[in-house]
């Protein structure tokens, strides 16, 4: 009895989702209520913690995804799934290399936006290693440390210092001991057609960043045509100055209506 039970609610839950029109046949046409929030290399969805709580508070829908942080195809294939269960637009919001990610997950027609926060956003064909080309490597970038299997780690002292240097002693212990090990080769994924080509776009400036020079996050701005605010903040502004941040993301879904 019991297993047939068990057979006939594995029947009728495969029956719903044949039946069931996929949320990834909708376009991004409506509001937009639905909001992804893409983490960035050495971080995980907990990046998001004083945002996620603002955002719903405004009547926002909102997923925090976990990258596995072990390539960049691995990593746009998470943000795609999570896009497709949404019933509706969705704005992608992307932090440092997570702006890499949104650049090429983007291209989904039911994104309606994309949110940069310190992030990376590459031109079509683009990578960070092309991005960073030419400049000199900012102050974080000295505290990765590789493992055997060619995966990245920020030291405690780039985690204080450099990655959250405008965080509690506390928030620092944390991360460092959360962080997500980031696989070396993410840093020359090749995106293929930038979606802020299409999607309009917001960007947040993190005046005190160390680990992606200021001066190359306004060019990026620029070059994308991103709405743009600074924010006195280190690399992680999301965490040390959360209202200004969720402020933007609330003024781009709202824009996108």
């Amino acid at each position: 009895m019991k297993f047939r039970l068990l057979s006939t609610l594995t029947a009728a839950l495969l029956f719903s989702a044949v039946a069931t029109p996929s949320p990834a046949q909708t376009s991004s046409t409506g509001p937009t209520h639905n909001v992804i929030l893409v983490h960035g290399a050495w971080a995980n969805g907990a990046s998001w913690s004083k945002v996620i709580p603002l955002l719903e508070a405004k009547g926002l829908r909102v997923v925090a995804v976990e990258l596995p942080l072990t390539s960049l195809e691995d990593d746009v294939a998470t943000v795609k799934r999570a896009i497709a269960i949404e019933d509706g637009p969705v704005l992608l919001v992307g932090h440092s290399y997570g702006g890499v990610v949104i650049t090429e997950a983007g291209n989904d027609p039911k994104v309606s936006g994309l949110v940069y926060v310190a992030a990376f956003a590459p031109g079509d064909n683009g990578s960070i290693n092309q991005l960073s080309q030419g400049g000199t490597p900012p102050p974080g970038i000295a505290e990765l440390r590789p493992d055997a299997q060619g995966f990245l780690k920020l030291t405690p002292k780039g985690v204080s210092e450099d990655f959250a240097q405008d965080l509690t002693p506390a928030e620092k212990a944390e991360i460092t001991a959360t962080q997500g090990p980031t696989n070396a080769k993410v840093l020359g994924g090749t995106i293929t057609t930038a979606a802020w080509h299409q999607k309009p776009s917001w960007y947040v400036v993190s005046a005190n960043d160390r680990m992606i020079p200021p001066d190359a996050e306004r060019a990026m701005a620029s070059a994308i045509h991103a709405e743009t605010i600074t924010l006195p903040s280190s690399h992680v502004a999301m965490l040390s100055h959360p209202a200004p941040v969720a402020a933007l993301i609330e003024k781009a879904a709202a824009s996108t209506k």
